[in-house]
């Protein structure tokens, strides 16, 4: 495995607080995308959001996607908040890659922000 693709959706992305850490781990952006309209997303102490798939209820969130070397994936995945991990992510065009979810426990503590869209919509909502 020389190269992986990830989706993120939250301090990851261009312009947002951890953004270093792709950069510190090799990571190329290739694209914006939304998944399909099957996630719900929950802020994280306002720190980090935390999506999950869902079986009903579920819209599209604002995803980037990266291209990283193995080794900086791995990087990547250790500075991650407990409770996030690596899960196949379904995209809004019928695709699946790895991305970055929330495990069900985790959203349960969080506060439910869905409806913004995305984690750069919500954090702006603050300002």
């Amino acid at each position: 495995m020389d190269k992986v693709l990830l989706a993120v959706n939250g301090g990851l992305m261009r312009g947002m607080d951890s953004h270093d850490v792709m950069i510190d781990a090799g990571a190329r952006f290739v694209r914006e995308d939304l998944t399909e309209p099957a996630y719900r997303l929950w802020s994280i102490d306002d720190r980090f959001p935390a999506m999950l798939r869902v079986a009903e209820g579920g819209v599209s969130i604002a995803l980037e996607i990266y291209e990283l070397p193995a080794d900086g994936f791995v990087a990547v995945l250790r500075r991650e908040p407990v409770g996030l991990s690596v899960a196949h992510v379904r995209l809004l065009g019928g695709d699946s890659l790895l991305g970055v979810v929330g495990e069900q426990v985790l959203c349960e503590t969080g506060i439910e922000i869905t409806h913004y869209g995305g984690w750069r919509a919500y954090r702006e909502s603050l300002a």
